[in-house]
């Protein structure tokens, strides 16, 4: 099925959809119609925020960069984004190189040469243009776009993929709040928090189109002199590419988003790997170790500088910008992160989100800040700095002039901030188009044509008003209630991971207490099992029979002691249920599965096989509502099943007895996710 087949007329979730509309209309309007004075409120309010709240930024991502290395090297690590049974849906190559393409941004192209070349001409402590405010620039470089900007994405993704994977919850904001508010999620607290996701990550995605469509002009006029750089070329290039996001997003992800991201990532790589081969390649490769190791051993320090001694607005205009920024986008690289990791476990998860990208980003401010830095310190180039303070935009084709093939590659550059533009624009419309409908996964195509309309006219108004200092606050001010929100929500997973230990330690007795109950002939029939390896009609014939009539014995004296359960048997992937439902709480599944597998070298060591593994032998296994167990009870008799349902059942209890006072998750079954790996492994080379 496709996403675009059949699609409802409207898929708005009203209390989520009118609010955010009207909040973010009354901006536009205010903006638009008095952008002096708007301009002179976004200042002062950037001013106050920066200095009543700079602390709880900075402290808020210093908790999301400690949490999220904590779990990932906690006992919880190992929990899978997903059944237990899952399996990453991606390789590690697909993984990692679509992991490496989220690292791009307009960020790395805006910020890439002259944030470095604005820290060496004025750092923030010590003399400016010495080689210690070289060094500094870089490590502020590292340390604004390294691991905690990774850790604000990756808490988001990591609270969503568990929530949404794991137990079944919608794929937005709310879910992360559920162990905490319950069943209030899906009321006005919940559609709060929707309502503070769409406006951080609307008003992110303008901050970037904004910063775009300036570097947009800076190459054009670069290219043609004729094109002035002003307000006008730039409203008139946010129209042009809005355009060509609504064309993109009406085309759907596979068609639109996935191809341009493609080629961002292909032109990304091959312009970096340009200017590292004609640029200073040896002093790269050495302020690249030299600047990580500085940033490793300083990493502390940086994270708790405020510069409380100093009266100065630098951490407002840099730290504090960029990672309100990043929180503000939080919802929509975490929502694509989250996409990808289904199978994951949480370790890998954190090790891949968080060391793929920045070593990405530090490789690139190697390349192109560093490059800057040398034709400044040891060719002259210093007009390079006067250049770039004048106009943040022009830094990157300032520094293409000194470099071979000037035009071409200033050209390509144009045509990747431009792919860059429409990629966020249609992938952010997506998202905000989800969190929206509350998150529905397919939506009719005037609702994405909506958001990606609306982020060009709030990125427009906001230029009016007063264009980087505008957007720097909007990012700084709708970045304040998501972060406050994101802390709930790192409380909300820690837990859900809590309540899945006292989960873990029932199960774990499950297998000990199955040797302890069962009757003297029962290891016989476990050591058959073990070398027995049985073919599918034989397996599906136990399914259909000894174990269906097995749970349909335990169903008939359940209800017959007050209880709700119910056994059904699904003929197509040949399995059965067995299901208990308690008013408020969990309900107990359990289910046994047909699951085949290649033939192991040991069964016939004395047949040729093929390396292939075209021979397959079927299991029966057994699996609860968070996955496979890993065993198997073909060859049990009824009772030996019967008895296997009530020690699970028991632990069941024993679970609900030790978390007192837990909230059913609303967790819907994902059967018709299952791979047909999953479901049965050999289905795609039967025997």
């Amino acid at each position: 099925m496709t996403a675009d087949k059949s699609p409802p007329s409207s898929t708005v979730l009203i209390p989520v959809f009118i609010p955010a509309v009207i909040v973010i209309a009354l901006m536009v309007i205010g903006t638009m119609s008095n952008p002096q004075l708007a301009g002179d409120i976004f200042s002062s309010t950037l001013a106050y925020i920066t200095r009543s709240f700079g602390w709880f930024y900075m402290l808020s991502v210093a908790i999301f960069l400690v949490f999220i290395v904590s779990i990932a090297f906690s006992r919880w690590g190992n929990i899978r984004l997903g059944p237990d049974h899952a399996e990453p849906e991606y390789s590690f190559p697909a993984w990692f190189a679509m992991l490496f393409s989220a690292g791009y941004g307009i960020a790395l192209l805006f910020f890439g040469v002259a944030e470095p070349v604005l820290h060496y001409a004025a750092p923030p402590e010590g003399p400016a243009l010495t080689v210690d405010a070289a060094k500094q620039a870089m490590q502020i470089a590292f340390f604004h776009w390294g691991f905690h900007i990774w850790a604000i994405y990756g808490l988001v993704g990591l609270a969503l993929a568990y929530f949404a994977f794991r137990h079944g919850l919608p794929l937005s904001m709310r879910s992360t709040l559920y162990p905490i508010i319950g069943e209030k999620i899906h009321g006005p607290m919940g559609h709060t928090v929707d309502i503070f996701a769409i406006l951080g990550t609307l008003f992110g995605i303008a901050t970037t189109l904004g910063l775009s469509v300036a570097q947009i002009n800076a190459g054009l006029n670069y290219l043609w002199p004729e094109i002035p750089v002003n307000t006008t070329v730039q409203i008139i290039a946010i129209v042009a590419i809005t355009g060509l996001a609504i064309l993109s997003v009406v085309a759907g992800m596979d068609k639109g988003v996935k191809r341009l991201s493609i080629l961002n990532m292909v032109l990304a790589i091959s312009l970096m790997v340009f200017v590292f081969a004609v640029g200073p390649t040896i002093f790269i490769l050495n302020t690249f170790m030299q600047n990580t190791g500085s940033y490793l051993s300083n990493i502390v320090e940086r994270t708790f500088n405020l510069q409380a001694y100093t009266a100065s607005d630098w951490i407002g205009n840099w730290t504090l910008f960029i990672f309100g920024w990043t929180i503000a986008w939080a919802p929509f690289v975490g929502l694509f992160i989250a996409k990808i990791s289904r199978g994951r476990t949480i370790r890998q998860f954190v090790v891949g989100v968080m060391v793929v990208p920045t070593i990405f980003t530090f490789l690139w401010f190697s390349v192109f800040g560093d490059t800057a830095l040398h034709l400044i310190m040891v060719e002259g180039y210093t007009a390079l700095i006067d250049e770039v303070q004048t106009d943040h935009a022009i830094a990157l084709f300032k520094l293409f002039e000194r470099l071979p093939l000037t035009s071409i590659v200033s050209f390509i550059t144009v045509v990747l901030i431009i792919t860059f533009f429409v990629t966020s624009s249609d992938s952010g419309s997506l998202v905000i188009d989800s969190l929206a409908s509350g998150g529905a996964q397919h939506t009719p195509a005037w609702q994405r044509v909506f958001w990606a309309s609306t982020e060009g006219i709030v990125a427009a108004a906001l230029l009016l008003a007063g264009g980087l200092g505008a957007l720097q606050t909007a990012s700084i001010v709708s970045a304040l209630p998501f972060a406050i929100i994101m802390l709930i929500a790192a409380i909300g997973m820690w837990r859900a991971l809590i309540i899945e230990g006292h989960h873990e330690v029932s199960l774990q007795q499950h297998m000990q207490m199955r040797q302890t109950k069962a009757g003297p002939g029962f290891w016989k029939k476990r050591l058959a099992n073990l070398v027995d390896f049985p073919p599918r009609d034989a397996v599906e014939t136990f399914i259909r029979t000894t174990s269906f009539q097995a749970m349909q014995r335990v169903e008939e004296e359940l209800e017959q002691q007050g209880w709700v359960a119910e056994v059904v048997f699904d003929e197509p992937n040949c399995r059965t249920r067995f299901e208990v439902f308690q008013e408020g709480k969990l309900e107990f599944i359990y289910e046994v599965r047909l699951r085949g597998y290649a033939m192991p070298d040991f069964a016939f060591p004395e047949t040729e096989r093929d390396l292939d593994g075209d021979d397959h032998y079927y299991r029966a296994e057994v699996f609860l509502r968070r996955g496979g167990q890993s065993y198997d009870v073909y060859g049990y008799d009824q009772q030996d099943i019967i008895s296997d349902i009530l020690d699970q059942f028991e632990k069941y209890l024993h679970f609900l007895h030790i978390s007192p006072g837990i909230l059913p998750w609303k967790m819907e079954e994902h059967d018709d996710d299952l791979k047909p790996d999953e479901a049965s492994p050999a289905d795609e080379k039967p025997a």
